[in-house]
């Protein structure tokens, strides 16, 4: 992920907050695979599928990952995605690994988790409640 200019993990980050708005410009300026990222780690199976479909299976693997599946994470760490690695441990609040992207100035990647966990912990499941 480390690839990416700033202003599309920008983007990618501000998905999780307007994802009408900015999963759409990822899309439309040549960044599908990190709409389907931001679409799948806010829960679209069909998007995690497109991302394995399509050759990003590293980023599938961040999603799992980010999910706390442990096989996901061994895999991201035999294949050499250190920084994707330890950013879904970021997402998962493990200190050693915000410890390691503070170490190597990734501020960025702290910037993103901190836009997924807010996502994520103001999301509530209602089983009753219809979505329209």
């Amino acid at each position: 992920m480390t690839n990416y200019p700033v202003k599309v993990l920008m983007a990618f980050g501000e998905s999780f907050v307007q994802p009408e708005v900015f999963a759409k410009w990822l899309s439309e300026n040549g960044y599908p695979e990190l709409a389907a990222l931001s679409a799948a780690i806010r829960g679209s199976e069909q998007d995690f599928t497109w991302l394995m479909e399509n050759g990003h299976q590293p980023l599938a693997a961040l999603d799992s990952a980010i999910d706390e599946k442990t096989d996901a994470l061994q895999w991201l760490l035999k294949n050499d995605f250190l920084v994707m690695a330890h950013f879904a441990e970021v997402c998962n609040k493990k200190p050693a690994s915000i410890k390691w992207m503070k170490d190597r100035e990734l501020s960025i990647f702290l910037h993103l988790a901190n836009k997924i966990n807010y996502f994520r912990d103001n999301q509530y499941f209602n089983l009753y409640q219809r979505k329209f």
